[in-house]
């Protein structure tokens, strides 16, 4: 399996916009927490996440598919090819693993918790507490693009509550602000 220095090199050489790679690096955050709190490889699960929008800026229309085909011809683990297809609901394929679970389950998130932070006065994640981000998740008019019912169906997949998904995640986040550019 390619390392995850590939993994990171081949999403910056497919996408030049600065907030999809924070997003991808947002998402690579919370999986390696997750592969760590279910014990699981956790290099792995950073690859799904920082590769799972590769292809999104060049091949909006035929997104995941593009770049998991690519994937598939460098020799990434079907596992990780699985879970990037399984986190774009109209694939219709299903979320059969832990690592496909937890890919769905924080891609909505991740998007919510930034879009968050962007509307705080200093622009910072760490001051940002779990009851405003649920203030946020409950106003439909803020960040309209980001789908709830996902947020709420990923932390069900993950036997969590949503509370429990939500702080996990930015707490997570909180842990890596500089890398993600949110401090």
């Amino acid at each position: 399996m390619p390392s995850f220095a590939e993994a990171l090199a081949l999403m910056e050489a497919w996408t030049e916009g600065e907030s999809l790679r924070r997003h991808m690096r947002a998402v690579e955050v919370a999986m390696r927490a997750y592969a760590r709190r279910f014990g699981e490889d956790e290099e792995l699960w950073a690859v799904a996440g920082v590769l799972h929008d590769m292809d999104y800026e060049k091949y909006p229309q035929e997104h995941p598919y593009r770049g998991v085909e690519e994937l598939r011809r460098l020799g990434y683990p079907e596992e990780v090819l699985e879970a990037i297809l399984g986190h774009a609901s109209y694939t219709g394929v299903p979320r059969k693993s832990l690592m496909a679970k937890a890919l769905f389950a924080v891609d909505e998130l991740t998007g919510l918790i930034t879009a968050a932070v962007y509307v705080r006065p200093d622009r910072s994640i760490l001051g940002l507490e779990l009851p405003s981000l649920k203030k946020k998740f409950k106003d439909k008019a803020f960040a309209k693009g980001v789908n709830r019912e996902e947020i709420r169906m990923g932390a069900e997949d993950l036997g969590l509550s949503l509370d429990e998904h939500m702080a996990f995640v930015l707490e997570a986040m909180k842990e890596k602000a500089d890398l993600l550019g949110l401090r």
